[in-house]
This record gives C-alpha cells, structure tokens and sequence, in this order.
C-alpha cells in the first residue's frame, strides 16, 4: 500500500527519483505479498544499538542498508562479549541488531569522496555521531544537501543538535538516568534500578524508524529531503507518560514501586511455590473473578475491598493476603487454575521459558539461518505482520567488509583500478 502510494505521487506530482530501484531483494513477491520498502536504499552510518535497530526495521520492511564500518575495526558492538558466535570474532551482542543489511567498509575520514557518492545513490542517511563530528569530516547535512537535496538525513544523537548538552555523549543508562526512568525502577524501598535491555535505545529507534518513513512520505510529495533529529534523551522523557503528566499537571512527585502499580490494585508480581506469576485486575469485575478463582469470595463482602480506590487505599492488606494465598501452589498449577480468567495474568519466564512457550513457538518467532562460521543464527524475528506486505529477515549479519566490493562495484560502477585505488590509499577494506 505504501510502495502504491508512493509511486502513485511521484506520478501524478511529476517527480522524478533516479535513486529507485526495483530490483534490490531477490524475491519481491510472494503470494502477491511485497516488501513495503522495496527499492528504498538506506546508507547507515550507526553503530552500537539505537541507529542499527532502526536501520534492522527498515531492512526488515525491504529496504536495503548499506552498513558503513571502520575498515578492520567494524562497529564497536561486534566486540562485545563474550559470548560470541562460534568460531567467529563477532559477538552475540552484534547479531541482535544487524540483520537484513550489508557491510560496506568505508574510512569516514579519508573517504568522504565515497560516501558521498553513495548519498547520491540513497533516499536516506541515519548516523549517530555526535553533533558537529561529521560536519568536521564534510559529511553534515549542510555538505550532503548539496550533493544529494532528496536525501532523508536523520542523526540519532544523546542529547540532540541544540540545548547545553547538545555535545555530551549518549548512552542508553545515561538518559535513562536523566530522563527519570531509574527514577522510578525498582523496589519501593531500593535503590533505582536499570531495565534490563536498552529500552530507550530501542524506542530511541523505533521512533526514528517512525520519524524516516513520515519524512519519505512527505518527500514524494514535495520532491524534498530533510534532516530529523531523535535524541535519547528526549525519546525517553516522552516515554514518561502518565507519570509526566502526574508531575506537570498534578505536581505529584513520583516514585519506585516495584513490579507494582500506582492507581491500580491488584496489579503486581506474586510469588508462587516455584516462582512468581504477574496479575492484575483493571475493573471491579475482573476483581470478582479473582476472588472467586482463589475461592476467597468473602474478599468481596470487605468494605476494603469494595473498589478500586478503596483497594489502593488498603493495599498493603489485601497484597498480604493474596501473596499468602498465592505462594501455595506452583507457577503452573495458579496458571492452569487461571486459564479462562477474565483478568490478565502471566509467569514471570526465564529465557529458557520464553523460548520453550508453546505460544512463542507456534507463531514462529525465532527463525534459524545457516551461518558461514557458526553453522546457524538463531533470531527473533519481527513482530509486526502485515496482512499484504512482507516484513522479515532475508539475510544474517553480514561478516565485516563482507559486501564492500558488491556495493562498489554495482552500485557505484567502480572497476578494478579504482578499487585497487581506493585500497592502497587504505580507505576500505
């Protein structure tokens, strides 16, 4: 639909794009299911989380990345681990992230030459450097406008392009810090705690994948590329949500609480007699069904327990008694006696339990490639599907440097001399 629309708009507005291509993924239709980005090429200068994973959704929709590395160095999160893949220098950490693109290895420094005559090539460049390190190498926005006016040019930075910390270095914890987030993780009574992924990273991407797609839509119908900015600090302080709009419009203060819930009640982790299970009880009713379920239907004649509000207000009661109740049987015999609840409810899993999931299995979201070192990848796969489009993976993490000279050459049309040029000089790999 989108791919539909697209070329619609640059039919009915005149607007003529040399960059595209309809030829970039080997099997664009499958059952009349398309690639919604099919012919859209990425030049991704991003490394570690919030740039690759935005760029990992874009390949995913069918554009093509090209993955810019340091030529023998490579994006800095191929090195963290252990663990890393089996008989390979790359690490686990590096596979999560990198999917459904090309490794092109280009030196920023001594080949902008290159990459500009990349830029002129794509519809969108993504880098996370911090502001005014690429405009030092000529590679700004303010140079690559010139040389490519319809490129979609969006910088990811930590604190973005303006503001007194416009040139701080950012990190996922960093903003997570100073956007309020550890503010308000962990125990009532603990100290702050972090997430345990790189949540506003990922949002931090998300929200720049967001932000590429409205900025291509509108460039069909201006003829007109622009930069976007998306900053880690800023996508995390508008993930505050309603604890922001608690503080701005009440001037409530907010707090830890654990697993817990600040309006609703109950609505929380429980330990079990193996574990711990999570529920909660959104609406009166659903309460009802609770109670009943644990057969505690004299929960329901305490004025306590009449309400929500009133259970916030004797929350401490009533979670006393539930965990009483519910630490005496297992996990898995409270999740049997909950199956056809009305109420949400759920085991806490380990990994091992989130993959063994008969639910995650049977919608196949783990998806094993073959790997030229390892034998076989296994990963997650989207988990967005589209009812007429394709959205998945079509190939691994590329090895480092692995499509340099694919790239080079077929797109750009360099021969062997400018190549064995471009070598010596020690520009790529």
């Amino acid at each position: 639909m989108l791919l539909k629309y697209l070329r619609f708009s640059v039919h009915h507005y005149g607007i003529c794009r040399a960059n595209y291509s309809s030829a970039t993924r080997p099997s664009a239709f499958d059952g009349g299911k398309q690639f919604p980005l099919e012919g859209i090429r990425i030049l991704d200068l991003t490394r570690i989380v919030a740039g690759p994973y935005c760029t990992m959704v874009l390949g995913d929709l069918g554009a093509e990345v090209y993955k810019i590395e340091r030529p023998f160095e490579g994006d800095e999160s191929r090195k963290w681990g252990p663990p890393f893949m089996r008989n390979s220098k790359d690490s686990v950490y590096f596979m999560a992230a990198n999917r459904n693109k090309k490794s092109v290895c280009v030196n920023l420094k001594t080949g902008r030459e290159v990459i500009y005559e990349l830029a002129k090539k794509c519809d969108v460049l993504v880098e996370n450097y911090v502001p005014g390190k690429l405009d030092g190498l000529g590679l700004g926005y303010n140079a690559l406008k010139t040389i490519a006016p319809s490129l979609v040019y969006c910088s990811i930075t930590g604190f973005g392009s303006e503001g007194p910390y416009k040139t701080k270095p950012g990190y996922d914890v960093i903003a997570a810090s100073m956007g309020g987030l550890l503010h308000i993780t962990g125990n009532e009574n603990g100290p702050p705690a972090k997430v345990g992924i790189a949540i506003t990273d990922i949002a931090t991407g998300l929200y720049a994948h967001g932000a590429i797609l409205a900025a291509l839509l509108q460039r069909y119908r201006t003829g007109r590329g622009q930069k976007i900015d998306v900053n880690l600090f800023s996508t995390q302080v508008a993930c505050l949500i309603n604890v922001a709009s608690n503080y701005l419009n009440a001037g409530k203060e907010a707090k830890r609480w654990g697993t817990a819930h600040e309006s609703i009640v109950p609505y929380e982790a429980f330990k079990t007699s193996t574990g711990y299970i999570t529920l909660g009880c959104g609406s009166d009713a659903q309460f009802v069904s609770l109670c009943r379920l644990l057969g505690m239907d004299e929960l329901l004649q305490d004025e306590r327990f009449a309400n929500n509000q009133t259970r916030v207000k004797h929350r401490n009661e009533l979670i006393a008694i539930l965990s009483d109740i519910l630490q005496r049987k297992s996990s898995s015999e409270w999740m049997e006696i909950f199956a056809n609840a009305s109420f949400p409810v759920g085991p806490i899993n380990s990994m091992k339990e989130v993959f063994e999931d008969r639910h995650v299995q049977a919608i196949g979201m783990v998806k094993t490639l073959p790997h030229p070192m390892a034998g076989e990848v296994k990963l997650v796969g989207p988990p967005v599907v589209y009812g007429e489009a394709k959205n998945e993976i079509t190939s691994i993490p590329p090895q480092l440097g692995q499509h340099t000279d694919e790239v080079l050459r077929n797109l750009l049309g360099y021969g062997d001399a400018e190549m064995e040029r471009l070598r010596d000089a020690k520009i790529i790999q």
